[in-house]
């Protein structure tokens, strides 16, 4: 004879909703602006063939949830560069498990200088 429980109380039902939950990287864990960080090493300036964290183009990065925002500069404002830097910035940042919208925010303050290069490449430029 088969027996009928009654559900216990505190138990919830699972829900098929989506979570807030922050999207998680290949080791399990949430996207964090270190990750982010790491993959715009990925990218670089076509010109110095140097990656744009190293170079100083890197200002803030964002995390909300599974979103991403990174607000970064270029070496110049006619930087004919810009388009593609920026462009690949956001496909690289894309390549993340779990990640949501990127917003690339291009800012001009503070003002891009040598002095932002990260100072052992700095030091390898002779700078």
């Amino acid at each position: 004879m088969d027996q009928i429980q009654d559900p216990t109380p505190d138990a919830e039902p699972a829900s098929t909703e989506p979570s807030d939950v922050a999207p998680q990287d290949s080791t399990g864990g949430p996207i964090s602006a270190d990750q982010a960080r790491l993959i715009l090493r990925r990218v670089k300036d076509p010109d110095l063939n140097i990656n744009i964290v190293d170079l100083g183009l890197i200002y803030e990065v964002h995390v909300h949830g599974s979103n991403v925002q990174v607000d970064m500069s270029l070496t110049s404002p006619g930087c004919p560069s810009g388009p593609e830097i920026m462009g690949e910035a956001e496909v690289q940042l894309r390549t993340i498990p779990g990640i949501g919208d990127v917003t690339m925010n291009l800012v001009w303050s503070p003002p891009w200088t040598p002095e932002r290069i990260e100072p052992r490449v700095r030091a390898y430029m002779g700078f």
